[in-house]
């Protein structure tokens, strides 16, 4: 555990975020991920930042700047301009094991490089972004993380980072939570190449709800669950589509679309322009829409 800690330290980085008028509007941790400079922190840590100050571990203060930020993720990419960094070893979602060992570097409260440690306590789990999107690939471990830790990397005993520290669940005591490493390693790289992440949507207000047994057994449906249509965006690929409100989407592209998570699941920036089966029921009869999913704006 000194090893890792040992080695990752001088990674960590504090970030300062300010208003134009020079106040301070938060803090948290980050770390190098490239030799030229770029660094991976958390969405909630820079979004909506006018000015960032990035401490280094060795008391430097050079330029930085916001890259990509992607709230949907709670994951963004600041640019350092400075020599001699020290990036990190990314780790691999698939190797992490519960029960392993896992240390949280960050700098809580200000406090140059602090180490906490425990252990991954579940894989899997699902987590809620500020802006309503699930974030898949989370890890939950009990390694003690305070505010300031926001960002900053959870390691495993090799030195390698797994996940990157995002949230304390309060009031509860000893639960938080990483996003994993694979999330992080594809949504720094479209940032960095990009600056944000290109997603897909239609435009529709959704609620899930469960499908009647006689529509299943008639229609052989292979979910028991579909997304009620509640509201229809104007000038929204929905609407040019035809869908309407009171529409049970139940697939899309063959796949059972059961809840408004696995549908933003299949929305993905690839999808974008593309022309879409959406399989509907409206009352009793099942119908097939083509839709061609759009860009969705910014978070």
């Amino acid at each position: 555990m000194v090893h890792a800690a040992e080695e990752v330290g001088p990674s960590v980085v504090n970030i300062e975020v300010r208003r134009r008028d020079g106040h301070r509007q938060g803090s948290g941790s980050g770390f190098v991920i490239t030799p030229d400079g770029f660094v991976l922190t958390n969405s909630h840590v820079v979004h909506g930042a006018d000015r960032v100050e990035v401490t280094l571990a060795d008391g430097r203060r050079p330029d930085a700047q916001v890259i990509g930020d992607d709230p949907d993720s709670d994951l963004a990419v600041v640019r350092v301009f400075a020599p001699r960094l020290n990036p990190v070893r990314l780790g691999q979602s698939k190797e992490i094991r519960v029960g392993q060992v896992a240390i949280a570097i960050g700098n809580p409260y200000g406090f140059q490089c602090t180490v906490t440690a425990g252990v991954v306590s579940a894989l899997g789990r699902s987590f809620r972004a500020n802006t309503g999107r699930l974030i898949d690939d989370i890890v939950q471990t009990d390694a003690a993380l305070n505010p300031g830790n926001s960002g900053g990397p959870l390691v495993n005993s090799r030195g390698e980072v797994i996940g990157v520290n995002t949230a304390v669940i309060l009031p509860a005591q000893g639960i938080c939570f990483a996003i994993g490493i694979d999330t992080a390693k594809y949504v720094a790289g479209w940032l960095i190449k990009e600056g944000k992440i290109r997603r897909s949507y239609i435009g529709v207000g959704g609620q899930n709800v469960p499908l009647h047994r006689r529509l299943v057994r008639h229609h052989q449906l292979r979910a028991t669950n579909g997304v009620l249509v509640i509201s229809v965006a104007p000038d929204s690929p929905a609407q040019y589509a035809g869908l309407r409100e009171g529409d049970l989407m139940i697939e899309y592209n063959d796949q059972p679309i059961p809840s408004i998570d696995a549908l933003h699941k299949l929305l993905t920036g690839d999808q974008i322009g593309l022309a879409a089966r959406l399989t509907v029921l409206r009352g009793t009869e099942k119908m097939t829409l083509t839709i061609r999913p759009e860009e969705s704006p910014p978070s």
